[in-house]
């Protein structure tokens, strides 16, 4: 991809204007959430985790947290339905646990449009077009997740993914913006299990419970 005007400069400008006026207008939201969480179960109020960003990079994805922080109960481990809480659930249903997101746009490890970062388990498995994704900086939306989300395949994510790598422009970002939006409000493509670990089984992975 080759970078443009929009690319360079105006993207992160939107970006850091839109994030820090995302995080002043909505602390409210962020307190009261932030209390929710902690009065429903024991544990920290984000979700931290290692995700891959541009240039393959290693950052910190912050969510809200959704699950318990036990994974083992009578000696079985809990699956992510039996982990999720009730706050969490509703978070989940509204979106809302992405919203800590914004810090990361803020920061400049991550873009309200892009592929979405994934975990760095899964570097091993990119074929080398499918690391394409990682020339730019990875999105709290895409392309991909306005086209099926978690219900479809690893393969039909990467080629959103690519298209988009190859199609970046304002124009576009604003369509995917406007698209997710109406995702949220019609709650579609809202799935527990990830079809995407399946795929990754079949690579020859053995996945381990994440807090996607």
């Amino acid at each position: 991809m080759t970078g443009t005007f929009y690319t360079r400069y105006i993207k992160r400008l939107l970006d850091v204007f839109f994030s820090l006026l995302g995080l002043i207008l909505l602390a409210p939201v962020f307190l009261a959430i932030a209390i929710a969480v902690r009065l429903d179960s024991k544990g920290p109020v984000l979700f931290i985790q290692p995700r891959v960003g541009k240039d393959r990079i290693i950052f910190r994805l912050y969510k809200f947290r959704t699950m318990i922080t036990e994974t083992m109960k009578d000696g079985r481990q809990l699956d992510d339905e039996e982990r999720l809480t009730r706050v969490g659930r509703f978070l989940r249903w509204l979106s809302l646990d992405e919203l800590p997101q914004l810090i990361n746009v803020l920061n400049g490890t991550m873009s309200f449009i892009g592929p979405r970062p994934l975990l760095v388990k899964y570097l091993p498995y990119y074929t080398e077009e499918e690391n394409k994704r990682h020339s730019v900086l990875p999105g709290i939306s895409g392309w991909a997740q306005v086209n099926g989300r978690n219900a479809i395949s690893w393969e039909d994510k990467f080629r959103y993914d690519l298209e988009y790598v190859n199609r970046i422009s304002f124009a576009f970002d604003v369509k995917i913006a406007l698209m997710t939006v109406l995702k949220v409000i019609q709650r579609a493509d809202i799935y527990l299990n990830r079809l995407m670990d399946l795929d990754l089984e079949r690579r020859g992975q053995v996945c381990e419970n994440s807090d996607l």
